[in-house]
Parts: structure tokens; sequence; C-alpha cells
């Protein structure tokens, strides 16, 4: 843990003492915002000689932020103490590139706490998932060297997971950052100092603009692509078209930025999972609205997964957490259209878990046995992987964003299409393939899931597949097919 000690005794004249006690680099909810300082310090002064000239850009996005303003420059936000893990020397003065959490917790304590209470904060976590076993070791090597990894890395891991998701800053023995590790702005990074985050993901330096982090492009960054495509399901829907189409209009930058008050056209990511309303404040937790997870392969509350993860939200339950999601649709919707909303999105969770992700996860473990034992090495492995990772999770989020070409033609839809063209017939040659196994182990795993399947797809879900539909549902359908040519005949 870095101490911001008191420096040079002539700047007590210019600098509080508020404002010293605050800088002191310990946990932010320990105390309340410092009082600003009365001038920028002699050490500031003296990193702009440099960075004025050498780094225009990053002076004048410092010179538009409220930082500037408030006297808080380079120094304030960057100085170390010797010992620390990222401590190096930089001109006069003993300095961090990295601006952690913790750091940010001197003057934005309540923030911190909440973001480091968040899924946002752990993201890195994730390095032990799955998705990183195909970052370095199906899709990478351990062909980049570094001297935090001299025995190498994947770069495909480096390049990406570690990216969004952040990795571990490694600091190397001259105190300077590991090539592998820095540059990352991946919003769970675990920085030098031991904290967990980075509030530059979305507050990008040197501005921190809280226009730009409520900006939908932000979250963007990361919330997009095959297995979590919110950024493209906000576009589609109709508070991403009714924002594109005012963005002039929505007020971004002020400083309240309440909805129904500073702004009433569109609601941004911002506005649903993090901003003020009327009666609601501001949360740096972007869980405390969601009662759904839909990450896993079968969908499970949020105090459930905030349990496995040890955080405090274990104890907020999920209508809890709805209702103050239903606070902010309520700022431009009635009451009995959030209701009903809602009744079509666990209509839509329920049916993808029940449906597919049950059997499916069920199934699964049943073929484990005859699969070979290396993740990824069977085709099924991949098959049931995309099923929930990718087309799984689309569908879900889709209908918590009111996406409905996501919902459908890039979820249920991909979801059916995988399921029966490929997971089963999968499963079918694997069970038929070991039935008559001479090993006793294999021939019984073969058995088991050969009927469980046959279980699944005589069940009312999945019967269809047989051709063993009802007869009323049927004639029901084939109803509603003449009714339908009728009504558009020419």
């Amino acid at each position: 843990m870095k101490i911001f000690a008191v420096v040079l005794a002539f700047l007590a004249v210019f600098i509080p003492s508020a404002w010293l006690k605050a800088t002191a680099r310990i946990a932010p909810q320990a105390q309340g915002p410092p009082q600003m300082p009365a001038q920028m310090s002699v050490e500031t002064k003296a990193c702009l000689k440099c960075h004025q000239k050498d780094q225009p850009a990053i002076y004048q996005q410092w010179g538009n932020s409220k930082h500037y303003r408030a006297n808080v420059g380079c120094y304030e936000c960057h100085r170390a103490e010797k010992g620390d893990p990222d401590a190096v020397e930089h001109g006069d003065y003993l300095i961090s590139v990295i601006v952690s959490p913790t750091d940010c917790g001197r003057c934005h304590p309540n923030e911190v706490t909440q973001f480091t209470a968040s899924h946002h904060s752990k993201a890195a976590r994730i390095l032990g998932s799955l998705d990183n076993v195909l970052a370095e070791v199906v899709e990478g090597n351990n062909a980049m060297i570094t001297p935090a990894f001299p025995k190498g890395v994947s770069a495909a891991a480096v390049n990406g997971c570690w990216q969004c998701h952040g990795g571990e800053v490694k600091s190397n023995d001259d105190g300077h950052l590991d090539p592998a590790t820095w540059p990352n702005s991946g919003i769970g990074r675990i920085n030098p100092d031991g904290s967990e985050g980075s509030c530059g993901a979305c507050h990008a330096r040197h501005e921190f603009s809280a226009a730009q982090a409520r900006h939908p492009d932000t979250c963007g960054k990361c919330h997009l692509g095959p297995d979590h495509p919110q950024k493209e399901i906000y576009e589609e829907s109709k508070h991403g078209i009714a924002f594109f189409a005012n963005v002039a209009s929505m007020n971004m930058a002020s400083p309240k930025w309440i909805v129904g008050e500073d702004y009433s056209q569109a609601p941004t990511c911002a506005t649903c999972h993090m901003s003020a309303t009327r009666t609601q404040p501001v949360t740096h937790d972007v869980g405390m609205r969601i009662s759904w997870n839909n990450r896993p392969a079968i969908s499970i509350r949020p105090e459930v997964s905030d349990a496995k993860m040890g955080l405090p939200g274990k104890d907020i339950s999920w209508e809890t957490r709805r209702k103050n999601m239903q606070n902010v649709c309520l700022a431009c919707h009635g009451q009995p259209w959030v209701d009903n909303f809602y009744q079509q999105y666990d209509g839509l969770v329920e049916l993808y878990d029940s449906k597919f992700a049950k059997p499916g996860a069920e199934l699964y473990a049943l073929a484990k046995p005859l699969l070979r034992p290396v993740e990824f090495a069977n085709k099924l492995d991949f098959t049931w992987f995309e099923l929930w990772h990718h087309e799984g999770r689309r569908a879900r989020h889709a209908a918590a964003m009111m996406g409905p070409d996501y919902t459908h033609w890039h979820g249920t839809y991909e979801v059916a299409r995988n399921f029966y063209s490929e997971y089963v017939p999968q499963l079918q040659d694997l069970a038929e393939k070991y039935m008559n196994s001479p090993d006793a182990a294999k021939a019984g795993a073969a058995k088991k899931l050969d009927a469980r399947l046959n279980e699944v797809l005589n069940s009312e879900d999945h019967k269809w597949f047989l051709g063993k539909m009802d007869p009323e549902k049927a004639a029901a359908r084939a109803k509603a097919a003449l009714e339908f040519k009728q009504r558009y005949q020419k």
C-alpha cells in the first residue's frame, strides 16, 4: 500500500491540510472527498514543462477536465513512494505510471467503493475460465517472451482477453511495466498495488469525461461480438435508434444528468445501469439493477453469482435489483408497460433455460466419459460451448434489451438450428459408437446417454423433431397456415 506522505513543508501554504490528509493512499471508504488545493502544485508545474511540449494532446485533454479546474494535476495522481512495486524515477520525482482505483479513491471514495464491489472490477477473474483456455492453448502458444514471462505467454490472450477483462500488470525489477501486461485498460485489471479495476476503462484519461463514459460507444469497447453483443443489440433497439437520432439533445455533459429532467430523448447503457433517476442515486456497481445473470450456460440470479465471487451484492435480492431498474424505466414508461416487458423477458429466459440449456448441459455431462478428456479436443466441446456461450447469451441479452433481430435470428434460431442439426446428431453418433464397446464403462456411459437423449427428444418441447407432434396441435398449425395463405392471397 502506497503512503502519500506530506512533502516539502512550504507546500502547506498552498495546499490545505484536508487535501494533504486526503491524499494518503488508504482504503477509499475511510474518508470523504478532500478540499481542493488552492493552486497548482510545484511538482505538477514541473511535469507540465515537458508534457505540454512532448504530449500536447494529453496536456489539452487534462486542460479540458475538471481536474484542471480543481488544481489536480500530474503529480497528485501519479506520485509514488519508494518501495512501491511500480515506482520509477522520472526527472526529479518518483512516479507510478498506473493510476489505480486506490489512487482515484482518495477523492472519489464512494465511486471506488461501489466499483470495487461490482463484477466489472472482478473481470480479470475470467482468466481461469474456458475463454482463456481458448486464447492461451487452442488459439495461442507461448511464443511471446518478456521479462515477466520468460517461459512465454500467448499473444492472443495479451491482445484479446486481457484488454477487455484486464490482466495482472507486472512490474519488472526496474519498476517499469512489463510489455505483455501494459498498456492495458481492461476493466478488471489487477494493478501493481493489488487493487482491482481500471477507472480509465470508462473515464478515458486524461479528460476523464463523464459525457464520454455515458456514451454507448464507451461500453462497446468490450460489450460487443458473438458472445455478448450488447452494443449491437442497443443500436437495433428503439432505445438506441432514439439515442443516435437525438444525440445532440442528450445533454450528456450535465453534472447531475437525471433521466426525465436533464434529458428525455433516450436512455443509454449508463442511464439504465448506473446513472441517477429522480429518486435513485448514481451507482458504479453495474449489477445493482440486473435481475438475471445470463453469462452462464443456465441463467442464475445475480445474488447467486455475487455470493460465488464473495461480493457484498450477495445480500441484495434480484427483486430489489429489478425494482431499481424499473425505477429507471418508469421515467419514460407506465407500470403496465414495464410489467409486461418483464413478463416477456422472463419468458424468453425460461424458454431458453428449460428447452435447451438444462437438457443440453445434462447431455453434455453424460457425454463426457465418451470424449477425449482434453478441453476443446472434441467437436462436441465447440458445439455445446457456442450453443450457450454465443447463441444462448445473445438470445437472453437481446431480450433484456429489446433487440428482436438478435433475440430471434442471432439468438433462438441459431440455438435451435445448432441444437437439432449439430448437437443432437453428434450425441447420437457418440452413443452409437460406444454402445457395444468392449470397455464396459464406456458401453454403460453410451447407454445412459442414449436413454436420456431419447427421453429429451420425446419430451413435449422436442418430440416434433421425431415427427410426434400431437395431432390436435398439428391440426391447429395446419389451420393457421391455411388462414395465413388466404389472408395474403392476391
